[in-house]
């Protein structure tokens, strides 16, 4: 059995003050599965907003015109989980974070959050589980 995907598409403790990308990650290794995406915000200042997206690539380079998941957008510290299912985009190879921030009212008009995003591939058996799980409650 192979290794399971796991990664982190923003490092751990990430300060970002303006929007901008991460690092483009290959997760060629993950193709056609399902990972769980979490957002994880460890520092926010108040009266700010932070949109995360993730955007797939077939060569690292071209991310195309939209994303292929976004978080809601946020406003306060805690862990945001958000599944993506790669099976629909059978050409993604490497996948990136981009994020927008805002900030509104007195004070320091330079939003600041701390934060991390991580990629964790869904086992297959797991999934099927939790479908049936969401299915029969709904």
């Amino acid at each position: 059995m192979s290794a399971m995907f796991e990664t982190l598409l923003v490092p751990e403790k990430t300060v970002v003050t303006a929007k901008g990308d991460g690092q483009p990650v290959d997760a060629s290794a993950a193709a056609g599965k399902t990972l769980l995406l979490t957002l994880t915000i460890t520092r926010i200042i108040e009266q700010e907003s932070i949109d995360v997206s993730v955007w797939g690539s077939p060569d690292g380079a071209n991310f195309g015109a939209k994303p292929l998941i976004a978080f809601p957008q946020k406003f306060y510290a805690g862990e945001h989980p958000l599944l993506l299912d790669l099976a629909q985009h059978k050409d993604v190879k490497f996948l990136r974070a981009h994020w927008e921030v805002g900030r509104w009212g007195r004070g320091s008009e330079t939003p600041m959050f701390e934060f991390q995003l991580s990629a964790r591939e869904i086992p297959a058996d797991i999934l099927k589980e939790a479908q049936a799980e969401a299915r029969s409650r709904a």
